[in-house]
Formats: structure tokens, sequence, C-alpha cells
């Protein structure tokens, strides 16, 4: 993305306007909202600088049609200049939305990915996927999920075509229900459908509690990750360093995980690195937040109360990740009462009818209800432990100028390919 100015003489003004509008490239900063309207185009002519015979427009645009709309605009009597970025003014960020391309789902209600930022889109999607099937796990309803998602998919149900673009992501949750189903031995519950390739959540559950406090804690990683890369995009190795979602909070995760790991197994040399590590990191922290208090004794006081709370919140960010197994039970636990319901009333004549019932109706308010809780939970993972490292500020989308014009020769216009991709820095 690129700062530029549309140059042209007093007289070609419209002409220069026009070719900028049919290009659809370019951002314009104007005084007021673009609105679509008819006379938009000669709003913003009446809006240009002008300097003796010369008139000029301001605006962003991506680097690569640069060189397609200066030979646009020289046709039509205008230049096109590049300008140096305003210092500390962020560039708008172009971000593709390819047709199907359900992963950016999560980061866009979030909100839109900073220009110098990372775009974790579809490590968003994987994270959220993984977490839901853990949640859901089983066979039998993941299926229905899939069937769900393909409806959606296919747009049959014209009520829920708004949703067509959500299939694909619904699909994919029920396929990570399935594989978690099957290494959980559920299928409509414990049914023995399916054999039980891992283990069985009622049964252990301390493992399960295990499992998912490793799985947040490789997440958290790559959140930590994914935010140090950021924080030095966004304002070079000195911010990264003393920031508590750049290096020095990697830092500080990396030696609470080492510490854990020396307690746990009574290794000392670990004990001894990661307490020297997590010293190090939270003086970081403190003298980063000191630094941005602007000092003083409040400044001590509030780096002192940031630097305890980046331990306690990051112990509790960790455990958080417990629910993961905690809804997985809770999931498994309400299946096996439904089953346990329909063996006892199976039996000749209105008993088999009375479980069948049961079964039925069971597994749909089953299904209904813990498919609204698991994605919540994964949602709220994903948002507040994931999100809140990787971003630490929201970007503006890029929206190029394109005003209604008359209707003119074909001929006349200039084709350029509309922006369809993420521009990199």
């Amino acid at each position: 993305m690129e700062r530029v100015a549309i140059v042209a003489l007093a007289e070609d003004r419209e002409r220069a306007l026009e070719t900028v509008a049919r290009a659809g490239v370019v951002e314009l900063d104007l005084r007021d909202a673009p609105t679509g309207e008819a006379d938009e185009l000669r709003r913003a002519a009446g809006a240009a600088v002008t300097h003796d015979r010369l008139v000029g427009w301001v605006g962003w645009m991506p680097r690569r049609e640069h060189d397609a709309l200066a030979r646009s605009l020289a046709e039509a009597g205008g230049s096109l200049v590049p300008l140096r970025a305003p210092a500390g003014e962020q560039p708008p960020t172009l971000i593709a939305h390819a047709e199907g391309d359900t992963s950016r789902a999560l980061v866009d209600t979030y909100g839109v990915v900073p220009y110098a930022d990372v775009d974790p889109a579809r490590t968003a999607a994987f994270a959220y996927i993984l977490m839901f099937g853990m949640m859901f796990g089983d066979v039998g309803h993941g299926a229905l999920l899939v069937a769900v998602g393909l409806v959606l998919r296919a747009g049959w149900i014209r009520r829920l075509r708004g949703l067509r673009r959500m299939g694909g992501f619904v699909t994919l949750a029920g396929l990570a229900a399935i594989v978690w189903g099957a290494l959980y031995g559920e299928a409509f519950g414990p049914t023995g459908l399916v054999p039980v390739l891992w283990l069985n959540p009622m049964d252990e559950p301390v493992p399960l509690l295990i499992a998912a406090v490793a799985i947040g804690a490789v997440l958290l990683a790559g959140s930590y990750a994914t935010g140090a890369v950021n924080r030095v995009r966004e304002g070079g190795w000195g911010y990264a360093l003393y920031a508590r979602s750049g290096l020095a909070g990697a830092g500080l995760f990396v030696a609470l995980a080492l510490l854990a790991w020396g307690l746990a197994a009574a290794i000392t040399p670990l004990i001894v690195a990661g307490a020297a590590l997590a010293l190090t990191a939270l003086v970081l922290i403190f003298i980063g937040v000191l630094s941005s208090s602007g000092g003083g004794a409040a400044g001590v006081l509030e780096a002192g109360i940031e630097s305890f709370d980046s331990v306690s919140r990051l112990a509790s960010n960790v455990v958080s990740f417990a629910r993961l197994a905690a809804f997985g039970l809770t999931h498994a636990a309400l299946l096996a009462v439904i089953w346990a319901g329909t063996t006892a009333l199976w039996g000749p004549g209105w008993g088999a009818v009375a479980a069948v019932l049961v079964f039925v109706i069971g597994n749909a308010v089953t299904f209904g209800l813990e498919a609204l809780i698991a994605g919540i939970q994964a949602l709220r993972l994903e948002y507040y432990e994931l999100f809140s490292r990787v971003f630490v500020g929201e970007g503006r989308a890029f929206r190029p100028w394109r005003p209604a014009l008359p209707a003119s020769d074909p001929g006349d216009l200039v084709p350029h390919p509309r922006p369809t991709e993420r521009t990199e820095p």
C-alpha cells in the first residue's frame, strides 16, 4: 500500500477524477465520506487542493496498481505521484474475500487486521475448529453437523442463504467433532457403535484435562509468537522487546513453562533457567509499562501492578483451556444419561417406542444445546486468550473510491483489476 497524489491541470480535473473512479483502486482522502450519489464526482472535484493551474488529491492505493493507473491518468492529462507516508498514520488494510473462503469469518468479526500485522485468519480458523471438536466430540453429532454444513453450503433453504458462506466452516467443525468422537468412542453417546481409540471421557477425566491444558499451552505459544512478530512489524525490535504481548510476554510464557516442567520432574537446571528467564521478562515488562506511563511514583506503582498481573493472568489463561475437557466431559455425560434411559426403557410394546423417543429427543436437545455452548466457548477462548496477544490495536479496511458515474462508451473505459489480496508492507 502506498501514499499517492493525483495531479492534473484545472481544466482536466473531471477527466482525471473519472479515470480514478473507473479504476476503483484508490482510497481518496475527501472531506465528506463517499455517499454513492450522482453528484459525488462534482463534490470531489470541488474538494481538490489547488495551486495556480494545478489541482490535486491524495489517497492510498495498492503498489501493484500504480503503473496501470499512472498510464491511464497520463492519457487523461493527469499524473500519479508517490508520496512518503505520514508519520504515525496507519495505511488501510486490503483484505481478500475469495469466493467460498470461510477462514476469515473469525478475524473479520473481531476487527480489521492492522496493516503491519500478520493476518492469522487460517490459523485462527484451525484453532477454533480444533477446540470446538474437542468439546463436541461425538461421531454421530459430528455427522449431523457435517450435514447441516453441506445444506448451508448448497443454499437449498432460501431463508438460510445468507449463511451460505459459513457452510464450509460448519462442515469442518463437524469433521473435527467426528475425529474427537472416534478418539472418545462416542457415537450418539456410549452406544458401542465405534471403539474407543484413545480414552473414554467418563472413565479418564484427568488425562483429558491434562490434554486440554497442553493443547491450550500450544495455542498460547502460537499466539505469543504471532504477537511478537506483529510488535516487531508495528514498532521495531525495541517496542517488541518490552511489550507484554511481544518478546517480554513470550519470554515470561516460556519461563513459566520451564518452571512447571522443572518442578513437576524435579529438574533443578530447568527450575533455575525458568526463574532467571521469568525475572528478566518481568524486568522488561516493568520497564515497558513504566516508560509508557510517563514515570514517577504513579508510573512505578502501575508498572508493578501490571507486572504482577502479567503472571497471574498468564496462569489463569492456561488454566482457562481446561474448559475444553470440562465441556467435552459434559457432552459425554449428557449422552450417557440419555443412553442409560434408552436402554432402561427398551422392551416389548410401548417400551420400545418410549426408548426411541427418549433417544431421539434427548440427542436432538443435546445436539442443539451443546453445539451452541461449544461454539460460544471456543469463540471465547479464541478472542480473549489468543487474539488478545496477537492484536493490540485495530486497523481499518481499504475502501477504494468508486462513485456512480454517467454511462459512457465502453471503449473509453480503461480496465483495471480489482484489488483481490491483502497487501503486505
